[in-house]
């Protein structure tokens, strides 16, 4: 079921925990900034979170689109510049050529692996096409999770306050407790990843901007946001490793130059990152090893994919506070 109803829950939930961080600010602007009425604090609120966003926009788009200006001019010059010999010696050219040349489709097509691989890929691209067409339906669902998150906001109080009498009268203490002990894991963890995910998106766009990486602001902002999810900072690698091959055929220099300044921007950034953020930071607000925490995300995205990589280190981190304390009998694991 929980399969089947991925794509309405995940809005719905992706609305929730934006409540449960932007909850603070609107009591905050409803109890210090007496704006009396609830939903007014609501529309205040996401007027002045719309507002930062737009604000931090429009400083960083002129050099953003300078950055990607410059990039697509340089990838048009690599293309219509392209010096085979830098990367194939002639004999490999010639290979090449002399196979292009007494290649028949006809031979290829009629092989069953190329004709079962055809008959694979042709509905996977019908499928590519309708999804790019179909923006009017995610539209409706950013527009649906809007309003989750609006009536959920208004709410907050209410389901704060009242939750706890849905739960049977035997088991409300504990999960009382329980439901305690995990927001307050959560708000000491997404606080203390947002604040290290933003100095290293910082320093990765620094030292992006330092080495002359095209992009290099936008690229750096994209991993810190990565970021956010430990060790998803990864997924910045491959197009970063585009734009070093693009900035090599602007400047001319080696490929292997800029793809080493590249390597140690990230060996910088992520020994800043583990010696110094995470510790002073984070502190103990996770205290686990660097392999259980790939473990905690790998088992928790599997289960529940990009959600579950959020909520992973926050409940793992609960889980084992709870396992020593009430299995082990450790007196010094009391769950926070």
């Amino acid at each position: 079921m929980l399969s089947r109803l991925y794509g309405v829950l995940v809005p719905f939930f992706v609305s929730f925990l934006l409540a449960y961080i932007l909850a603070p600010v609107v009591n905050f602007m409803q109890h210090k900034c007496r704006v009396k009425n609830r939903v007014l604090s609501v529309v205040v609120t996401l007027l002045l979170v719309i507002g930062l966003l737009t604000a931090l926009i429009a400083m960083l788009a002129p050099v953003v689109g300078r950055q990607v200006k410059a990039a697509g001019e340089g990838i048009e010059t690599y293309v219509m510049n392209f010096d085979a010999d830098r990367y194939l010696s002639p004999e490999a050219q010639e290979r090449i050529q002399t196979w292009a040349e007494n290649l028949n489709m006809e031979e290829v097509l009629s092989y069953p692996e190329v004709r079962d691989a055809v008959k694979t890929l042709i509905p996977k691209i019908t499928s590519w096409i309708s999804g790019g067409l179909s923006w009017l339906a995610e539209l409706v669902v950013v527009f649906i999770g809007l309003l989750y998150l609006i009536f959920l906001l208004i709410d907050f109080p209410n389901i704060k306050a009242n939750w706890s009498n849905y739960v049977p009268q035997r088991i409300r203490p504990h999960a009382i407790t329980l439901m305690h002990d995990i927001g307050h894991n959560m708000n000491a963890y997404f606080r203390g990843q947002a604040i290290v995910a933003t100095i290293v998106g910082v320093l990765f766009a620094v030292g992006f901007t330092v080495i002359g990486m095209p992009m290099g602001i936008a690229m750096g902002l994209i991993i810190g946001v990565l970021n956010l999810v430990p060790y998803m900072q990864a997924l910045g690698i491959p197009p970063c490793i585009i734009l070093c091959l693009v900035q090599s055929a602007q400047t001319g220099r080696p490929v292997w130059v800029t793809l080493l300044c590249m390597a140690l921007v990230f060996i910088v950034v992520q020994t800043i990152q583990d010696v110094v953020l995470t510790p002073k930071i984070m502190g103990k607000v996770t205290g686990m090893s660097p392999a259980t925490i790939l473990l905690s995300l790998s088992i928790w995205g599997a289960l529940f994919g990009v959600i579950g990589m959020i909520i992973a280190l926050p409940l793992t981190t609960l889980g084992i506070s709870y396992y020593k304390h009430y299995i082990l009998k450790q007196p010094n694991s009391q769950p926070a």
